[in-house]
């Protein structure tokens, strides 16, 4: 039983929108339920880039996904980035519209990394603020995305889900549930994954995130350069039991193979949630 959150479908099975495979899409229009598209890497482009956006967007739903909110930063909110992503969405009728929980830089600097915050009361007043002033902006849910994080602060007085559940109560905003990145962090800092998923509020959840990552051994890095990992499938069927049917996504952004081989990843991936009986269907 698919159950709506926050008003937002289960759309299915969709991997990332690259450049690389968008004229076989348009070419053989493949039986891809749904694309993910970088929110930046369309919301200033025009001529072609803008065209083959429209092209796909009248076929296949369209989700937006940023990497530069900063919505954890300290400088003042980039209104006009957000006029913009809202002006992305109305066009491409995007179904929904994510970013991570993170920050990006100071003083007007962009680190281009998804830098984590300190999990704590403070940070959570200013970062509710805001996301309602961004949900404001766009006139509906901002939906966020738990980052993989490599280190963790001192001043840190609650756990992530904690943090994160009690930001979707002050907001409501919606949550994008990254399940490698669950399982990066959790081997980094040496938590409990399955806390974790125990943790968050799962009437939130609207989407899913898959992806590879890199094991250095100390540690494991976030780099969606490969397959998922038998350990990362195996936590993904444990979220798909607790939480049940949410939208799926395959992120493979480096080392990018054909179209074919990124599809039949999340093929994987709907195979594995057709096996699967949610908890509270």
């Amino acid at each position: 039983m698919s159950v709506p959150r926050l008003g937002y479908p289960d759309l299915g099975f969709g991997i990332g929108l690259r450049t690389p495979h968008i004229a076989q899409i348009l070419r053989e229009k493949p039986a891809i339920d749904w694309f993910e598209i970088i929110s930046e890497n369309f919301m200033d482009s025009g001529g072609r880039p803008s065209a083959l956006l429209d092209q796909i967007a009248e076929r296949y739903p369209i989700v937006m996904h940023g990497v530069s909110l900063s919505i954890g930063s300290t400088d003042p909110l980039n209104v006009e980035y957000v006029k913009k992503i809202k002006r992305l969405a109305d066009r491409t009728r995007a179904v929904w519209i994510s970013d991570h929980l993170c920050w990006t830089g100071v003083n007007g600097k962009n680190s281009h990394d998804l830098l984590p915050l300190p999990l704590n009361e403070e940070s959570l007043r200013h970062v509710s603020d805001r996301v309602r002033h961004v949900q404001d902006l766009l006139g509906r849910p901002l939906v966020l995305e738990n980052p993989s994080s490599y280190v963790a602060f001192k001043s840190s007085d609650m756990t992530e889900p904690e943090f994160l559940s009690r930001l979707c109560e002050q907001t409501g905003c919606g949550l994008l549930l990254d399940v490698n990145n669950v399982y990066v962090t959790s081997m980094n800092l040496g938590l409990d994954q399955h806390a974790y998923l125990r943790s968050i509020p799962i009437d939130r959840v609207v989407q899913f995130h898959l992806a590879g990552h890199s094991d250095m051994g100390t540690h494991l890095i976030d780099t969606h350069d490969g397959p998922v990992c038998d350990a990362v499938w195996e936590l993904y069927d444990e979220a798909v039991r607790l939480i049940g049917p949410v939208s799926t996504l395959i992120e493979w952004d480096a080392k990018l193979p054909s179209l074919d081989a990124v599809w039949s990843e999340a093929l994987k991936a709907k195979a594995r949630r057709t096996e699967r009986v949610p908890i509270y269907a």
